[in-house]
């Protein structure tokens, strides 16, 4: 649901901008629009602290029907509202408030999800089960692509611009009960419920509080994550169009193939960290990133096609998702029972706020000072350079608390 609309989001950004944002000036509506889309990003971290706290006081599955009620009412909010020709400034200002909406529930939701699957994982497989909370995403990228091909296909460019865009947004809107009698059917988790002490609020935000360093390293390690993954899939139908200058549905047909690839590979990657370790896929995966990220967007600008878009595309979508496989189930084990879904939440989500949300205005940003329009591989390459100093810290200062427990634990049974 979540992915569903920021993909939508992304794609539809020139009809949005154009519905709500009006301006004479096409860079600087395009600016506002994925503007307002980081701004739910910003909601993120309050979302992670107040609904993550709330998911480890009263348990995962209560804490995930609360969220998703939260992300309907910001996807009814943006799917009805009209244009800014027709009710003037109320129109763009309604549509940020479904974006904090939509952020504020999005803060704890990945968080929630990658708990729960790590808490319900059989033994030794942690990481193939929490890589289907990011295989799930690529479902509604598949979807949202193929709903973008076909109201092109069977729409006048006309009629998608004046109402068309909305359609997929109603069809989000239908998706909403389904969802609520899934979850509530889940199950809590045993871990949960077999946890004596059910920490207070203000033990949870103190625990947070002390574990800052942990938080902080957290939120580099994943900003390979989330820069990644809104450039190849949010970001991708705009950069076709826009600056590689190909056919909308040429877009299309990339994204949807980028989704069905990450589907393929998450899995899998998740898989084999369970079976090597997460830290020298970490490693491996960020490293080949920072080589090749900008190389490979440099090859494909100096002469656009859609089959070099989609080699490049499908080869950024193999690093992330290889890196996603091992990255987000690391987080879950590196942060303390007491706040985890709190920690990881506030971890991923500042990395989403400061760094993955804005990735469509910050790549546009920088096409437009540097005039280069493979610059979005550099800021690609930077995240997974933060992602591969965050392996190295966290990895560092888990051996370390590794050995003092076992020297504590040989201290103590020495007569």
């Amino acid at each position: 649901m979540e992915m569903f609309d920021f993909f939508l989001f992304g794609f539809y950004a020139t009809y949005i901008s154009k519905a709500f944002f009006p301006s004479d000036n096409e860079y600087a509506s395009l600016m506002m629009t994925f503007m307002t889309f980081g701004a739910g990003f910003l909601m993120r971290p309050l979302g992670a602290v107040f609904l993550g706290a709330y998911i480890d006081r009263v348990g995962r599955r209560k804490g995930l029907i609360v969220t998703l009620a939260l992300m309907a009412m910001g996807t009814v909010l943006i799917a009805f509202v009209p244009s800014y020709a027709s009710i003037g400034l109320l129109a763009p200002t309604l549509v940020l408030i479904g974006r904090l909406l939509q952020g504020f529930s999005a803060g704890v939701e990945l968080g929630g999800v990658s708990v729960y699957l790590s808490e319900m994982a059989t033994p030794g497989h942690k990481g193939f089960y929490v890589s289907w909370q990011s295989a799930s995403q690529q479902v509604a990228i598949i979807v949202a692509a193929a709903l973008g091909y076909a109201i092109n296909v069977w729409m006048a460019p006309q009629q998608v611009g004046e109402w068309g865009w909305r359609v997929p947004f109603f069809i989000g809107c239908l998706i909403v009960p389904v969802l609520f009698l899934l979850r509530r059917s889940l199950q809590e988790t045993v871990e949960f419920e077999q946890r004596k002490h059910r920490p207070s609020l203000g033990e949870i935000y103190r625990s947070m509080v002390q574990n800052w360093r942990l938080i902080l390293a957290g939120m580099l390690l994943v900003s390979m994550t989330t820069v990644s993954f809104y450039l190849i899939t949010v970001y991708t139908p705009t950069f076709g169009k826009s600056v590689l200058k190909l056919s909308t549905v040429d877009a299309l047909v990339v994204t949807f193939c980028v989704g069905i690839s990450n589907f393929f590979w998450l899995p899998i990657m998740g898989a084999l960290s369970d079976k090597v370790g997460r830290k020298p896929l970490l490693l491996l995966f960020s490293a080949l990133t920072i080589l090749t990220a900008y190389p490979a967007l440099v090859w494909l600008t100096q002469a656009p096609s859609f089959m070099r878009m989609l080699e490049v595309e499908l080869w950024l979508s193999f690093l992330y998702a290889s890196w996603n496989g091992a990255g987000v189930v690391a987080l879950t084990e590196v942060m303390p029972v007491e706040v985890r879904t709190a920690g990881f939440s506030l971890a991923y989500s500042l990395a989403t706020a400061l760094f993955g949300g804005f990735t469509p205005a910050i790549a546009t940003g920088l096409i437009e000072l540097t005039h280069n329009k493979a610059a979005p591989g550099l800021w690609m390459a930077a995240a997974a350079a933060c992602g591969l100093l965050a392996t190295l810290i966290l990895y560092r200062r888990a051996a370390v608390e590794g050995r003092a427990l076992a020297h504590q634990r040989a201290t103590s049974l020495t007569p």
